[in-house]
């Protein structure tokens, strides 16, 4: 998952496949819909008892978590809630989400928040799977976040030694996701602006990922332009319920659920994020802050031309002129990134984080796959430049 997959793979605009995830039985969106579309979607599974998956803060200092307990109180459907979900889904809370899982009698999950929550669900799902066989119990996610953890099928999570790893199956992608911005009002400002850019990392890196589909790329390319255009509009207006609505709608568009031939990471900035996140303490949000321009500046070097001309439309989607060639035309890119960064407040710097610079070939190659590699002194580069 943080590994850049580095085999050639053929693709073409023309030719490929696509397929919905296996889980997936839909995604219900709007204002105020978490009140109906929870229960369709327990009729949908057929389960009778969900565990509520969250994180501290949003359920001591938000009432969205007992807004959906209340909910599925209506319906007895609920088993209990689960709240010890950290930053980065360390193991020690997937551990004890097993024995509350257990203990409850529960047949599914309920994940409440943001991608920490949403992941660590998989990770206690798959776990139980594994060791009870049949069937991967099914999770419903109602994202409070841009992260768009809920369309994938891998889970990230922190292990004993503190390293971020994951475990992926086509069985761990949510089956149910809610979609419902009056449920993002409590979400800190910068964890929302933040996972938005992480959300805009996620239309960028698809555009070079491996055998993603034609459609799923131009998918990509109207996320970016709302990603561009909203995010600073829910800035200055936090209430704005439509424009919460809008990013959210644009976050699924930016991870649309698809099952890949060969599943593989995204790109450079997530593979980045994921050796900086846990390692560090560094918010998924922030990784994506710090990494994807300069990411995409490194590919106007580096890219092949199929890939710079990928990343060169995004401004025809963007309503900005051409610069004239491929390569300043990614350049541009790279600039409308970081200029959005700053805009939004989110600049920030490895310093703040304490990266010690000793640590920048070794975070290199894990991301790149090995410290033999030979971009290795280009990445080490253009992490020297976020201190």
């Amino acid at each position: 998952m943080s590994t850049l997959d580095t085999s050639v793979m053929n693709s073409s605009p023309l030719s490929g496949f696509y397929s919905w995830t296996d889980t997936l039985k839909g995604v219900f969106y709007g204002p105020g819909s978490v009140k109906t579309a929870l229960p369709k979607l327990l009729n949908i599974l057929g389960v009778k008892k969900a565990l509520v998956v969250t994180g501290k803060s949003l359920y001591h200092k938000t009432d969205v978590v007992k807004r959906v307990e209340d909910i599925l109180k209506e319906y007895n459907a609920w088993g209990g809630t689960f709240y010890e979900i950290g930053e980065h889904s360390p193991i020690s809370g997937i551990r004890n989400g097993i024995k509350e899982y257990r203990q409850t009698g529960c047949d599914c999950i309920v994940a409440v928040g943001g991608g920490s929550p949403v992941d660590a669900s998989k990770a206690i799902l798959y776990n139980i799977q594994l060791e009870v066989g049949g069937k991967t119990p099914p999770q419903i996610a109602i994202p409070t976040t841009l992260s768009a953890a809920e369309y994938s099928i891998g889970a990230g999570f922190t292990n004993d030694e503190g390293v971020k790893v994951a475990v992926s199956s086509q069985d761990l992608a949510p089956s149910g996701i809610i979609l419902d911005a009056e449920l993002t009002l409590a979400t800190p400002e910068r964890l929302w602006l933040s996972t938005g850019i992480r959300a805009l990392d996620h239309t960028v890196e698809n555009l070079y990922r491996p055998l993603v589909s034609h459609p799923v790329k131009i998918l990509c390319y109207a996320a970016m332009a709302d990603l561009v255009k909203y995010l600073p509009l829910s800035k200055a207006d936090p209430e704005s319920v439509d424009v919460r609505q809008r990013l959210q709608i644009a976050s699924w568009m930016s991870l649309w659920p698809m099952k890949l031939e060969k599943y593989s990471a995204l790109g450079l900035s997530h593979a980045l994020g994921h050796k900086l996140g846990a390692r560090y303490s560094i918010p998924h949000g922030i990784t994506s802050c710090l990494t994807l321009a300069p990411t995409v500046l490194l590919k106007s070097e580096l890219a092949s031309q199929e890939d710079k001309q990928a990343l060169a439309d995004s401004l025809f989607y963007l309503r900005v002129p051409s610069t004239g060639s491929l390569e300043g035309d990614v350049r541009g890119l790279s600039a409308i990134i970081n200029e959005l960064v700053i805009e939004l407040g989110l600049k920030s710097t490895l310093s703040e984080y304490k990266v010690p610079k000793e640590d920048l070939v070794s975070i290199a190659g894990q991301a790149l796959g090995n410290e033999e590699h030979p971009d290795v002194p280009r990445v080490v580069k253009l992490l020297e430049g976020l201190y």
